[in-house]
């Protein structure tokens, strides 16, 4: 099944599907599972014993969460190398806490914890769902997990009426503890039990997926999220708005293009949970997940090590589009413009993995496309975020570029891309799967 796509239009009609689909990291991590098995890789499961052939195309997910798809050319991986890209599916939100319930002058709220460094402002006033995953005891009092989306809104963060705090518009600071939690219901006026969550996810899992057969749900992790839907926008539709841009859209770039890799070369695509706290989890890029995978694909050290040599990683992640509104934030010879395409992210202290070479790399392939290509470097007073490049450079030993497409509002419930970054970045990495050559079989400098 050829999942090629051909037009900007259509490689952006396939992104707000996607971007739909992915509520969680658990849902996006399915979604991407959902399109490469129609495509025609093979599901592994770690737990179960390997025999990888050159020639076909795999899968493996952890923690439900994370995922790595790898093509297995038919050429040598020694002569080679594997053409490398790695995302993350997780972006900030409101998380559910364990014991949540509250009862505020007769509000049924929810306690909630916020995950990763979150705008939170722009939480409020909006019609707001829940999605995740759901950990329960079956019938045979077997434990199991499921994804629950309720898809409809069923909770606002009110923001409070400027009447009650005249000061809203130039000094209003939020508490993460006691002013962004979310309303669900208002409760009788008469005396009664709280609502309990575990019941309420027992009902909706009841009612969306009764062949469970559900006797007990045990545990949840679950967040909020906004259902207005991601939509092409601007008077001349220059714009995607969309939550959780950061980073389903280098998710979804990655995912596409690897579903145009040359079979005859190796290629794969890692796309991990957890990177906007840290990344220091089994299923985050501080684990050993791809390392495990390395190791598992090749045994032998020292042809492991000649492969890594061999090979390079774009590390995939949104860049900061220098903002009209705010042009003083950006260096003055580094602020990215929308639809202007992919960015070159620059640090010289390793916050970002770009080096000279990968750089020069990345540049020819984008010169090659056809592709614009432009660089970012923070202001030098300024600090600087990181993305997973960094961390499996210094993991696993392979040489990296850090990129991505620049957008606005990053880390706020709704994100702002140009609506030719994607397509552009795809295309480049389309030429970086089908490099035939060793992307990093460098002439040394000594």
């Amino acid at each position: 099944m050829s999942a090629a796509v051909h037009t900007q239009s259509e490689f952006n009609a396939g992104l707000l599907d996607f971007l739909r689909a992915s509520p969680t990291p658990f849902h996006a991590t399915r979604a991407l599972a959902e399109r490469l098995l129609a495509a025609g890789f093979e599901l592994l499961h770690e737990g179960d014993s390997w025999l990888l052939e050159p020639g076909k195309r795999y899968l493996v997910t952890r923690n439900d969460s994370s995922l790595i798809a790898f093509v297995y050319g038919r050429s040598n991986l020694v002569d080679t190398g594997i053409r490398m890209l790695g995302a993350h599916t997780d972006s900030p939100c409101l998380k559910v806490k364990p014991r949540a319930e509250l009862n505020r002058r007769g509000y049924f709220q929810l306690g909630v914890e916020v995950y990763g460094g979150a705008l939170l402002a722009p939480w409020y006033d909006r019609d707001l769902s829940l999605a995740g995953r759901v950990t329960y005891r079956d019938e045979q009092q077997q434990i199991a997990s499921t994804l629950v989306d309720f898809k409809r809104p069923v909770a606002v963060v009110p923001s409070l009426a400027i009447h009650l705090d005249r000061e809203a518009n130039s000094n209003r600071s939020i508490n993460a503890q006691k002013d962004i939690v979310p309303l669900l219901l208002q409760l009788p006026a008469e005396e009664g039990s709280l609502p309990d969550f575990r019941s309420l996810l027992h009902a909706e899992l009841q009612a969306s997926q009764p062949q469970l057969a559900v006797s007990q749900v045990l545990d949840y992790e679950i967040s909020l999220y906004d259902t207005q839907p991601p939509a092409i926008v601007g008077l001349e539709q220059d714009f995607i708005a969309s939550a959780r841009l950061d980073n389903l859209l280098s998710c979804y770039v990655g995912l596409q293009a690897l579903l145009e890799a040359d079979d005859q070369v190796s290629s794969l695509l890692i796309c991990t949970d957890h990177e906007e706290v840290g990344s220091a989890s089994c299923c985050g890029a501080k684990g050993p997940m791809l390392e495990q995978f390395l190791m598992r694909l090749l045994p032998e050290t020292e042809a492991r090590i000649r492969v890594i040599e061999r090979s390079m990683m774009i590390s995939a992640d949104n860049a900061h589009g220098i903002h009209p509104n705010f042009m003083e934030k950006h260096d003055e010879n580094h602020g990215p413009l929308l639809n202007h395409g992919p960015v070159i992210k620059v640090n010289s202290n390793q916050r970002y993995a770009t080096t000279s070479e990968t750089s020069a790399f990345f540049r020819m392939l984008c010169e090659a496309a056809e592709v614009p290509v432009q660089t970012f470097v923070a202001r030098t007073d300024m600090g600087c975020g990181s993305t997973i490049g960094p961390v499996v450079a210094s993991e696993v030993g392979v040489k990296t570029i850090d990129v991505g497409c620049p957008t606005f509002a990053m880390h706020s419930i709704r994100e702002l891309a140009g609506v030719q970054d994607g397509w552009n970045l795809y295309r480049a990495s389309v030429g970086f799967f089908r490099y035939t050559a060793a992307p990093m079989a460098l002439s040394s400098a000594l």
